[in-house]
């Protein structure tokens, strides 16, 4: 039962992230591609601005102790966000969302297989290939028109 509310917390997450890309393909075709992206990022800080300061937890205390390429998160989620905005009105939502997942997923394997980025190794054995290959084909199958 431990997993439950993670798991939940991602179904809802993976929804989210499935709407997110075409709003702001909606919002880059008034304002602009990269407007739409700034929009976008800006409103949530502003989300995750009012978070922090009602939860009254955490500090800025540690950003000294912190790696450079631990602050490289929003750059990556900057991009992650420019190029579903130029993706989706090219191949639609659940095209570019089953290459992202996809790519995700395989991105995911290797991290957790080889323990990277300070975590715990998780081994990828037979059963997590056969599902990255399940997931791979069903991308190609969404993809392919």
């Amino acid at each position: 039962m431990s997993q439950l509310l993670p798991v939940l917390l991602m179904l809802f997450a993976g929804a989210a992230v499935a709407l997110q890309p075409s709003i702001n393909a909606r919002l880059a075709e008034k304002v602009g591609f990269l407007e739409s992206a700034c929009i976008s990022f800006a409103v949530g800080t502003a989300a995750l601005l009012v978070a922090v300061f009602c939860s009254g937890r955490g500090t800025v205390r540690g950003l000294s102790g912190t790696a450079w390429w631990e602050w490289t998160g929003g750059v990556l989620g900057a991009f992650f966000v420019s190029a579903t905005i130029l993706a989706v009105p090219r191949i639609g939502t659940a095209a570019a969302m089953a290459v992202a997942i996809s790519a995700q997923l395989l991105t995911g394997l290797i991290l957790d297989h080889f323990g990277l980025l300070g975590f715990g190794g998780i081994q990828t054995d037979l059963r997590r290939m056969l599902g990255a290959t399940l997931l791979l084909a069903g991308a190609a199958l969404i993809v392919h028109r």
